[in-house]
């Protein structure tokens, strides 16, 4: 009671959490008369890892991504393939937060990137404004699911599933929760009429051209990885590199000795912080498996569920809790270890319940009343968080429909393994 009783008032006081994880776990480990070098071993296990690397390779790809001019160069594009479209524009967001969320791994990033891009142009072009600010926060984690998506990563690291397999996992159900949003999108335009952009094959040609150096960013780190040419950490380092080169000595738009090294510094903090959480996390974690605490919680669990689809309900509920409440990072670390033997009891394949967790996690990004995006939101669009609450329920009420069918339909993420895995 009292150590819970203190672990909310360092929460309270503004506590770093790796600090509050750090202290439950040396806790944890004195309160049984185990060594806390214990802590260090886990970290030692967890810097060898291979595919770690790719973590601060990918973050920095996507960080130099959203601080070149590629926003607007694939803004650009996708407004002269879609923007004919009805709801054409709400479509050009959607894939364009998809395409950088996937990158930065931080949704975040893609609000600050695209937003005071993305926003104005939505009000211009006979939006709603409530309409234009719930499409904004919460496209900017749309992407979470597609590959090199850093939570992807994550979660591979943390359960031990393979990383390609992930990538591939969760491409259908991302692109559901798109779909889903662009229906939305469409019938909230109807009758407004089409808005002309320029969609000529001139006009295309030209923004091909123009973004023509980021295109096969994708195809290089997909077919590198697939095609069996390169493993997933020397995707990322190859994608780290190429991106440089775009940036500095093709496309010009950062200074390799004025900005760059900004930008690594930014990256590599974020980095920094996701590395030191996953640490002592998976120190605490290590204690709560010795002392079979994920077994006790399976069989406090089996005397009231009885059934896979009441479990992946009350696993729904509780994750979107979770992610509202935590960032998407340290929910990873440290709830992904705890619910991973509970849902293998009930059968639930460790890929598709990566899937479910993303989701649901994607979703807790913009879900009132602290979901981060809406905070990141409030301050980039200048505007109360409280307007924000109201703009974006629909879209989270329209992606609990996409996250059901993603949690019921299993081949959504898992068919595409028998095809390509």
């Amino acid at each position: 009671m009292l150590l819970t009783g203190f672990t909310i008032l360092f929460a309270l006081l503004g506590t770093p959490l790796f600090i509050i994880i750090a202290f439950l776990a040396l806790f944890a480990f004195h309160s049984v008369d185990i060594d806390s070098s214990a802590i260090m071993v886990e970290m030692y296990r967890l810097a060898s890892t291979p595919v770690l690397l790719a973590i601060p390779l990918f973050t920095y790809t996507g960080y130099v991504l959203a601080e070149s001019g590629a926003p607007k160069r694939f803004t650009k594009l996708s407004n002269a393939f879609l923007g004919g479209l009805p709801a054409g524009l709400a479509m050009v967001t959607l894939v364009s937060c998809a395409f950088f969320t996937a990158f930065t791994g931080a949704s975040g990033v893609t609000i600050i990137a695209l937003g005071g891009l993305l926003y104005p142009i939505l009000l211009k072009d006979g939006y709603g404004k409530r309409f234009s600010l719930g499409l904004m926060t919460s496209s900017g984690s749309l992407g979470l699911l597609f590959p090199p998506s850093l939570p992807l990563i994550l979660y591979g690291i943390v359960s031990k599933a393979p990383v390609d397999k992930l990538f591939i996992a969760g491409i259908i159900p991302g692109s559901l929760m798109i779909f889903i949003v662009a229906l939305y999108s469409v019938w909230k335009k109807r009758g407004g009429g089409v808005t002309q952009h320029d969609t000529s094959t001139s006009a295309k040609w030209e923004a091909f051209k123009e973004s023509a150096w980021e295109l096969p960013l994708p195809v290089m780190i997909l077919g590198g990885i697939y095609g069996g040419y390169t493993t997933v950490t020397e995707a990322a380092a190859v994608s780290a590199f190429y991106v440089t080169m775009v940036a500095t000595v093709i496309k010009k738009d950062l200074g390799f000795f004025q900005e760059i090294p900004k930008i690594m510094r930014d990256s590599m903090v974020l980095v920094g912080g996701i590395l030191i959480i996953l640490g002592m996390a998976m120190g605490l974690t290590n204690y709560l498996i010795d002392e079979e605490v994920p077994m006790k919680i399976l069989a406090f669990m089996r005397e009231y569920i009885d059934s896979k689809i009441t479990f992946l309900i009350c696993l729904n509920l509780f994750l979107l809790v979770v992610g509202c409440m935590m960032d998407i990072f340290s929910a990873t670390m440290v709830v992904v270890p705890l619910i991973i033997p509970i849902a293998e009891s009930f059968g639930v394949n460790i890929i598709h319940l990566g899937i479910i967790f993303l989701t649901n996690l994607e979703i807790g990004y913009s879900t009132p009343p602290v979901g981060i995006n809406l905070f990141i939101a409030s301050s980039r669009l200048e505007e109360p968080v409280v307007t924000l609450y109201r703009a974006t329920l629909p879209f989270i009420g329209l992606r609990m429909i996409g996250l059901m069918m993603v949690t019921y339909i299993p081949a959504l993420s898992l068919y595409p393994l028998k095809i390509f895995g």
